[in-house]
């Protein structure tokens, strides 16, 4: 199976800069990718090679089996979505206006631009001079604008920023559907939590190096940190943890009727069968290591912190 984006060995530098080293990493069809990193990890650029607005300094990068360059032909940069970090329009256009302008240039059908207002949730607004839309309502219609065409791959540079909750809850169902017809995404965003659910795959960057990559639980295997166990119940006594205890897992009282348990994801199933049997327990939740925390992780290793 040919990989939508495939980097190998990849560079890039700019005068004595080197925003990225020896990148190698391939997305297959239909995945969504987190690209994380702190400011200066070579996410922009990343995206920028893939868009063929610079070319690489060594090795080799293939979007869709072929090298990305300004020279290739509309067809090819209809199958690309972009939403950049910050949205620019037309002020004095409506969001309507925006959007069949973009079409146009783009080579995608016109006809499209109402129901693309619509799944963004501007249709009442479609009207309005962009001028008048707050800047949430300008991430909408850049979203749309990335939607232009049906592209096979989708890049999305930090697409929540300005979205509120429920906002941000249909953006992520979108993408899930967006998935689900087999569109791929790369997903830059700083608000790890709310991408957490919604990736197959995260690529964790730092200083232009490629840190880690893999599924949540690929990662979570290998950084090996603790999960917490938490539990809520009438106890009459607590000389049931000294068992949980055993196992290698550490208690700590949170109050008289919460307890948390932190240890080892070796231990987990042991230690939930020993609570099973705990009289008085009322719930049991079990918390694997965040996608935040995986990332702090993988930052302090990479820096030659001591991790744990």
């Amino acid at each position: 199976m040919t990989a939508i984006v495939e980097f190998i060995e990849l560079g890039k530098r700019f005068g004595s800069v080197q925003a990225l080293q020896q990148l190698t990493l391939s997305v297959q069809a239909g995945e969504i990718i987190g690209l994380l990193g702190h400011n200066g990890a070579g996410k922009t650029t990343s995206m920028k090679l893939i868009l063929g607005l610079i070319r690489p300094s060594e090795g080799q990068i293939r979007v869709m089996g072929v090298a990305p360059s300004l020279e290739l032909g509309r067809e090819h940069r209809r199958r690309i979505g972009f939403l950049p970090e910050n949205v620019r329009f037309y002020e004095q256009l409506s969001g309507r206006e925006v959007l069949r302008y973009f079409a146009r240039l783009k080579g995608a059908a016109v006809s499209q631009t109402g129901q693309l207002l619509e799944q963004v949730g501007l249709a009442a607004a479609a009207d309005r001079r962009v001028r008048t839309y707050s800047k949430g309502m300008r991430q909408r219609l850049g979203l749309a604008q990335a939607l232009l065409g049906e592209p096979r791959l989708l890049m999305l540079d930090e697409p929540t920023a300005g979205l509120d909750p429920a906002a941000t809850r249909e953006f992520y169902s979108t993408l899930d559907e967006l998935r689900g017809r087999g569109t791929t995404v790369l997903l830059s965003s700083h608000v790890l939590p709310g991408i957490e659910g919604h990736v197959d795959r995260a690529a964790i960057l730092g200083g232009g190096r490629l840190l880690a990559f893999g599924s949540l639980d690929a990662l979570r295997a290998r950084a090996a940190l603790p999960l917490t166990i938490r539990v809520r119940g009438q106890w009459s006594s607590l000389g049931w943890t000294e068992r949980i205890g055993a196992t290698g897992m550490s208690v700590r009282l949170i109050n008289p009727q919460h307890l948390e348990f932190t240890g080892p994801e070796s231990v987990k199933l042991t230690a939930l069968r020993l609570l099973m049997d705990v009289q008085g327990l009322q719930d049991v939740d079990v918390f694997p290591p965040s996608l935040d925390a995986l990332y702090a992780h993988f930052n302090r290793e990479s820096a030659g912190e001591k991790v744990s």
